[in-house]
């Protein structure tokens, strides 16, 4: 027989658990009234609040006008559609993210205690995944019997577990899913799926949460939230009357037909499975704090650092990869960066002299692009044998902030050019890579897509960059890395991690210094452009962009 689940059954503190200030945009899978843009895929930044006084301007992007998918509470920001940097130097996983279980009866409290844990747990990228999420489509039958109370939702079956496991399994290996957008108002899923990425720790929450043997082994702690049957009753009573556009008489006749006898056959049962009991929900801080303290020494074992001295001498002294290619250094090139590269240099004169070299660039990058013969009529009534692109579609995606300078030069010899953006940010306490932001236009797997980043030091954005593009189906040999500037070491890095990932730039510098910047170089990039200043050392400014 198995052991008995540990119970954390300890007398709760009487005071309210704390709870957090939950924006409308938030991508928990609980939230149905995140604002969504049609047209993209998003994941907010949340930058430093932009000063009213007449101080120097600050490095700083637009803001989104769509809200951030976050949890705030009252010390910190917690990401909830977000991942953090899951590849190392080599472009590979380092460590699968930690999967918590949490099942229950229906109303137990499961989404209080997950957010309780993920309050409590300060880690900054969090998914919470809801079983309610992954309802079956219904007949047309099955709609009628829904509509009357008479379709049984707490049975096994009127889940997709298939999906579930697929979801769930991409998540923990860091790649977006698509989960399903679920109405409980018509019991149908709506057109428009949510993308979510994978992240420190995934929360999946149901009253099936470990009704399936495989979707078991994806858990790496399964925790049952234990609630009074009375108690449940009540709370599913205000939910669905309230919440979901029920009536009284229905939800009881629901309760007592599905409800509790689901509960009793498939639901209590499963309590023996999980590894941590908790009584009484969420007022349970004691149980919350239990398991917050097992979570840490987890995550604690799976820690990674993105090792920059891993970037920087992996691969010193190899020969330059086939797969870069750099624009031919003629005299007006080198003239042109001579121009940009002097410190002197106005900002006009570098705008405009960056903005030539740019153009040269995606032209130059333009000629990698597969070409196919084609035969047109001139306008003399002759046949000319000529080229035309034998792609579906040009895609651009900017790295911001500076990799957007390069978007007019893209739109001008590219004709309907579709864009996309990216915002990777600095962790100033790890040195990480960490997504922030992302805008892709839809179905962008089919695409070309020209990446673009003014400078490249150590490639860490550039890797994450790709990666992001490569969990959204766009295969490597189809993205084409430009950049006006380079050093050896970021262009090991990219082409070490993605051998198949072409990589255009018009120079390439020998070296980077101690605090990774490229030598000669050219200067910060975005900070000449723009006519910003510089964050200097030791700024309190919380986040950087990730230029290199």
């Amino acid at each position: 027989m198995a052991a008995p689940p540990a119970r954390a059954d300890a007398d709760p503190s009487p005071t309210s658990p704390p709870t957090a200030r939950d924006p409308p945009g938030r991508q928990t899978e609980k939230s149905e009234t995140a604002c969504e843009d049609r047209n993209a895929e998003s994941l907010d930044r949340l930058l430093p609040p932009v000063g009213t006084g007449h101080s120097p301007r600050k490095r700083t992007t637009s803001q989104c006008k769509s809200e951030p998918p976050l949890l705030r509470t009252s010390k910190r920001t917690i990401y909830t559609a977000g991942r953090p940097p899951w590849y190392n130097e080599h472009g590979t996983q380092s460590k699968e993210a930690f999967a918590i279980g949490l099942g229950g009866g229906s109303a137990s409290g499961k989404t209080t205690v997950a957010r309780m844990i993920i309050e409590a747990l300060d880690v900054p990228w969090v998914v919470l995944l809801s079983m309610d999420s992954f309802y079956k489509v219904l007949t047309e039958q099955q709609q009628e019997q829904a509509a009357h109370n008479n379709f049984n939702f707490d049975h096994p079956d009127a889940f997709d577990f298939d999906l579930i496991i697929s979801t769930l399994k991409k998540l923990k290996q860091g790649k977006s899913v698509k989960v399903p957008v679920y109405d409980f108002t018509t019991h149908s899923r709506k057109r428009d799926w949510k993308t979510l990425y994978g992240a420190n720790v995934i929360i999946f929450e149901g009253i099936m949460a470990f009704a399936d043997k495989t979707l078991l082994e994806l858990l790496d702690m399964k925790i049952f939230v234990d609630t009074d049957s009375d108690i449940r009753l009540v709370r599913r009573l205000r939910r669905d009357i309230s919440e979901r556009g029920r009536d009284i008489e229905g939800v009881i006749k629901q309760y007592n037909k599905f409800v509790k006898p689901s509960f009793d056959q498939y639901i209590q049962p499963t309590m023996r499975l999980a590894d941590i009991v908790v009584p009484r929900g969420s007022g349970n801080t004691v149980a919350i704090d239990l398991i917050v303290q097992h979570v840490h020494s987890q995550l604690e074992e799976r820690k990674l650092r993105w090792d920059m001295a891993a970037l920087a001498s992996a691969h010193q002294c190899h020969p330059l990869p086939q797969t870069l290619s750099v624009l031919k250094s003629t005299p007006q090139v080198r003239g042109m960066h001579t121009i940009i590269r002097d410190k002197e240099t106005s900002r006009d004169e570098f705008i405009f002299y960056s903005k030539r070299l740019m153009r040269l660039l995606i032209e130059h990058a333009l000629s990698f692009l597969p070409f196919q013969d084609c035969v047109v009529r001139t306008p003399q009534g002759q046949d000319y044998a000529g080229k035309c692109y034998a792609g579906k579609q040009i895609t651009g995606v900017s790295i911001l902030r500076a990799g957007e300078t390069m978007e007019p030069a893209l739109r001008a010899v590219c004709k309907d050019v579709r864009i996309g953006t990216i915002l990777i940010q600095t962790n100033q306490l790890t040195g990480e890579p960490e997504l922030h932001y992302l805008r892709l236009p839809k179905d962008i797997s089919d695409d070309h897509v020209i990446l673009m980043d003014c400078t490249v030091s150590t490639g860490a954005a550039a890797m994450m960059a790709v990666r992001v593009l490569l969990d959204h189906d766009v295969p490597e040999d189809k993205i084409f890395l430009l950049s006006l500037l380079m050093a050896e070491m970021g262009v090991h890095s990219v082409a070490y991690a993605f051998p198949r990932v072409r990589i255009i730039t018009t120079a390439v510098d020998k070296r980077v210094n101690d605090l990774f910047r490229i030598i000669p170089g050219i200067g910060n990039f975005g900070d000449r452009y723009f006519g910003t200043d510089a964050v200097p050392d030791g700024s309190d400014e919380e986040e950087v962009a990730y230029t290199g």
